[in-house]
């Protein structure tokens, strides 16, 4: 049999598993699932004849190496950092590899070496990235096989929770990892170009920078820019391109409610908080206030902020509890980010019976002989469960279908690459559609950029 490895057992794994499983017998495959919780492992299993569960340990270069040795193709479901390790044995051994994450600078340096031994390195191909590069370059192509020359491209990606299971003022809930959401901007200024303007926002600006978004009949959404827009210009081959942006979408609201925590510094991860562990929600936030001794923290808050006790935001607020004198950090020597995640958790952690919700929206400004034109493209897809959310599908679908194509010997092309090539992107997306991963598509007046918002 042809095994399959696979590094990480976490929520994002679990449609990618299902997949391969369903499909084992007739592939003639072996999943072998390696997590550092051997009972986290097995449980993904769900006791398939074709699946096996290791105790795996990523730094242990031994339980690593013999693992990979053993597979024919190893995916990796770690956090972005730990890809490397894996990736050096993955060309010491000869094996392919797949991920969802971002290229990084030290995957790049292997390219060279992963060519010249014929492996295929598929990394970017999850969600976001991932279905957004080949759903965009399907577009993208198409427009240039009818002359088309581009002008504009959008792009925006939100992990939400679906209205049945949006019961809380934020309309917000943790779909992915948290820490990510708490840190999303940080890192320099967001850039891209508008109208052959090259725009750059600072992350105390951020949230105050957006733009709203209309889909599909599934209500108004705003979007704000991801930290950089300009570096898949070289890569979809629109290094000409007047206007282009890739932004996060969220519910209207979030990001000038979001933005408050930005202003106090709650979503610092610089530093460390004295004595952390026994502070309150309430001391917390009194930590970034100005000292009164007559002034209440809630007060303080309002006064500071510019916030009416009538205004929506300040129930947003409320909500939290993050006034509540009572309830502990309990967390040792953290950061800002960290006591701000844990907070957040207790109100935004989906319940069992809660479902989650994936938007992505694209949009296309062309000009052909017949004039200027523009397409919008949207998919919107709800997750079944807690097991099967909308993430893991996203996600995982697109990763256990390069996988098994790559396996078969249909994707060919050597060396670390993202799947904008029409030989990746066309059979994948197709068969997404099986699974109800759709994108809807309409031609709308060409408008350029959109000034409802105030990106600008």
């Amino acid at each position: 049999m042809r095994n399959i490895l696979i590094i990480g057992a976490g929520r994002s794994s679990s449609s990618l598993i299902k997949y391969l499983l369903d499909k084992s017998t007739e592939e003639n495959l072996h999943i072998t699932i390696g997590d550092l919780s051997l009972e986290n492992a097995k449980r993904k299993t769900n006791d398939h004849p074709n699946a096996s569960a290791i105790k795996l340990n990523v730094f242990n270069s031994e339980e690593r190496e013999n693992a990979i040795k053993s597979s024919d193709i190893v995916i990796s479901m770690l956090p972005a950092h730990l890809h490397i390790e894996v990736a050096k044995n993955c060309v010491q051994f000869e094996k392919h590899m797949v991920t969802a994450s971002y290229i990084s600078k030290e995957m790049k340096a292997l390219d060279e070496e992963i060519v010249k031994k014929g492996l295929v390195f598929m990394n970017e191909i999850g969600l976001d990235p991932g279905i957004d590069h080949m759903s965009a370059m399907e577009v993208i192509n198409k427009i240039r096989e009818k002359g088309g020359k581009m002008l504009l491209f959008e792009s925006f990606t939100g992990g939400l929770v679906a209205p049945e299971s949006d019961n809380n003022l934020w309309n917000y809930k943790f779909t992915w990892n948290p820490r990510n959401v708490v840190l999303a901007g940080q890192g320099g200024a967001s850039k891209f170009i508008q109208e052959g303007t090259y725009k750059y926002i600072p992350y105390h600006k951020l949230f105050r920078r957006t733009e709203f978004l209309k889909i599909n009949g599934s209500g108004t959404f705003e979007g704000y820019a991801n930290r950089d827009s300009l570096k898949y210009r070289s890569i979809y081959g629109l290094d000409d391109i007047p206007t282009m942006y890739r932004g996060t979408i969220r519910k209207v609201g979030f990001s000038r409610a979001w933005n408050v925590f930005v202003q106090l510094g709650m979503t610092d991860d610089s530093y460390t908080i004295e004595d952390s562990e026994n502070m309150s929600y309430r001391d917390f936030t009194n930590s970034f206030l100005a000292y009164s001794p007559s002034d209440s923290v809630e007060l303080k808050f309002r006064s500071y902020l510019k916030i009416d006790q009538d205004d929506v935001m300040w129930e947003k607020f409320v909500e939290l509890d993050i006034f509540n004198p009572n309830k502990k950090v309990a967390l040792q020597n953290a950061t800002p980010a960290q006591i701000l995640q844990k907070i957040l958790m207790d109100s935004w952690t989906l319940a069992p019976e809660d479902k989650d919700m994936i938007v992505m929206h694209h949009k296309f400004g062309y000009e052909d002989e017949n004039g200027k034109h523009q397409i919008e493209s949207s998919m919107v897809i709800k997750g079944e469960d807690q097991t099967y959310t909308a993430m893991a599908k996203t996600v995982g679908l697109p990763v256990a279908m390069a996988t098994l194509r790559i396996l078969n010997g249909e994707i060919t092309k050597p060396g670390v690459q993202l799947p904008i090539n029409q030989e990746v992107y066309e059979p994948i997306l197709e068969e997404l559609q099986d699974f109800g991963v759709t994108f809807i598509e309409k031609e709308v007046p060409y408008l350029g950029y959109n000034l409802e918002g105030i990106r600008g």
